[in-house]
């Protein structure tokens, strides 16, 4: 009785790659006919791990507080944790919350006695810039200023005095180009 004639190994491995080829390309042809799913348009919401620090600014623009004076000025709400910027003509230009320092100033009407623009090293030990010094409480200087690096000021220490009110970066720019040496600034409760 003779024996079949095996096919050798090189030919059972091609037929079976051209047979995967051809299944592989039928289920491509089949799935490229289906729907297709779109973009979404609407963005997910941010969740609270989604950035490292919560952001103090808002979208509505607040009102300038009541009794806070009149003319170009900075005002600074102790209770709305706010800064506006005031033109002259009663206006405001620009509006954003803040960190404020463990030391507040007493509410009352202030002007604008010094300014460092250089980095320097915060009572809380973080590297700030573009100081805006308006106040003295309790031994205190009390200053707008921006973190070098853009953060929120780290939770101070117990017992800690700090006077500095942190802003962002942008807003800290703009206080520095608003408030030169003698602006009024009015601090309300």
């Amino acid at each position: 009785m003779p024996v079949p004639a095996r096919l050798p190994s090189w030919a059972w491995v091609s037929g079976l790659t051209v047979g995967a080829i051809a299944a592989v390309t039928f289920l491509a042809v089949q799935a490229d006919q289906g729907p297709h799913p779109t973009a979404s348009a609407t963005r997910p919401s941010p969740t609270a791990s989604a950035g490292k620090d919560p952001s103090p600014k808002e979208t509505a623009p607040a009102r300038v507080p009541d009794g806070s004076g009149t003319g170009r000025r900075v005002v600074y709400s102790l209770d709305q944790k706010r800064v506006w910027l005031v033109d002259a003509s009663d206006a405001t230009r620009r509006t954003f919350t803040v960190w404020p320092g463990t030391v507040d100033p007493a509410p009352g009407t202030y002007t604008v006695s010094g300014r460092a623009e250089g980095a320097t090293t915060g009572s809380d030990g973080v590297k700030i810039e573009q100081i805006v010094y308006f106040a003295q409480q309790d031994g205190v200087s009390v200053a707008f200023s921006g973190a070098v690096d853009d953060s929120s000021p780290p939770p101070p220490a117990s017992g800690t005095k700090t006077g500095g009110i942190r802003l962002h970066k942008a807003d800290s720019t703009a206080v520095w180009g608003f408030a030169t040496t003698g602006t009024k600034v009015t601090v309300v409760g």
